[in-house]
């Protein structure tokens, strides 16, 4: 089969001929239609990222495709199906604390580099080994219609936080950092669980009018000055009411007065999720007063990616067309062409733009 190789960090990806992967027990075997390429992939490619891949691997953070191979103990599954590939592989020894990898991205700790050994190769190949409970069936679809289901990869993470904080019809949330590619899904996502108001926060305007523009009068957008009073201001005048819920995704360059300009908006009662990356490059961390957090009975939690359940919820919403796959530009290469599509992606970056490799 052919496939996408890393040999080392800061090289070109080769497409060259490799042994097909059987299938064990608890394993199926996915003939790849599509996947999605990050907008990151460039930098984990040179090793900026510093995530841990053992050399050389498949990269690939999942996709869909037609299951090839099944292993003895699936009793659902059948040779054909049309499925998804979840990267989000989990150990299955410890339930309560697995160690987790994102096949053929990281594996994420050094716990996470013995369960990369085993499903170690992602999807920009012919043919995907992955765990049983990793693939989810979805209709029959055409292939071609396969680069629009790659999607559903960045509608995952954001809907992971919102059940985090189980957003109900009706209630008002603020999405903090509605311009990035996870925000923008966040808003849209919201509107189609019943959301009664979106705020959505972030600092470029054009954007932030778009997603109002798309999605309807139930978004209302706040630009952000990074004054943290004014901002907290802004987004409590845009709210009609109360803030029931925060969902906060602003990425490591921001501040975490970006983050509490937000989250002291909620209301007494209320829900926040933490799923950005603020802090993550080495600069401060998140001060919150805990009085206000205890006297306002305030729930904080952090969410990272989703739970396993989260993704035939979101396949239901899609086939019940409240979620559009074909929102926005999709952009194909083949397989052959792997090093074009990750550069289309680092440029084409925008939260309406989807870069795909199709088999």
């Amino acid at each position: 089969m052919k496939a996408a190789v890393l040999k080392a960090f800061g090289q070109p990806l080769e497409v060259e001929d490799m042994p097909e992967p059987p299938a064990g027990t608890g394993e199926v075997l996915v003939e790849m239609a599509a996947a999605g390429v990050l907008a990151y992939s460039a930098e984990v490619y040179s090793g900026a990222r510093g995530y841990l891949l053992e050399l050389p691997i498949v990269p690939g953070p999942g996709g869909f495709g037609r299951i090839a191979a099944i292993g003895p103990d699936a009793t659902k599954l059948a040779v054909g199906d049309w499925v998804y590939c979840d990267p989000t592989v989990r150990s299955r020894d410890d339930v309560l604390s697995p160690d987790i990898i994102l096949q053929g991205l990281t594996a994420g700790s050094e716990g996470g580099m013995r369960l990369q050994r085993r499903h170690h190769d992602g999807s920009y190949a012919e043919r995907l080994r992955t765990p049983t409970e990793n693939v989810f069936r979805i209709e029959a679809i055409e292939r071609s219609s396969a680069k629009y289901w790659c999607r559903i990869g960045a509608l995952l993470v954001p809907f992971g936080g919102l059940l985090a904080i189980d957003v109900k019809a009706g209630e008002t949330l603020v999405v903090n950092g509605a311009t990035g590619r996870f925000g923008s899904a966040a808003v849209e996502l919201a509107a189609a669980m019943g959301a009664g108001c979106i705020i959505a926060t972030g600092r470029n305007e054009s954007v932030l009018e778009a997603l109002a523009s798309r999605y309807g009068s139930r978004v209302r957008p706040v630009v952000m000055t990074g004054e943290e009073t004014a901002d907290r201001a802004a987004i409590l005048e845009a709210a009609p009411g109360p803030v029931d819920c925060v969902f906060d995704i602003l990425p490591p360059a921001a501040s975490p007065a970006q983050v509490r300009a937000a989250v002291l908006t909620v209301r007494q009662n209320g829900r926040v999720v933490l799923m950005g990356g603020v802090g993550m490059a080495g600069g401060p961390g998140l001060e919150l007063p805990y009085p206000w957090i205890m006297r306002n009975n305030v729930a904080i939690r952090g969410q990272w990616m989703y739970p396993r359940e989260a993704i035939p919820r979101l396949i239901r919403l899609v086939q019940s067309g409240l979620i559009r796959l074909d929102n926005g530009e999709t952009t194909c290469f083949a397989l052959q062409d792997i090093n074009a599509a990750v550069a289309h992606a680092a440029a084409n970056s925008g939260p309406f733009s989807n870069t795909v490799i199709e088999m």
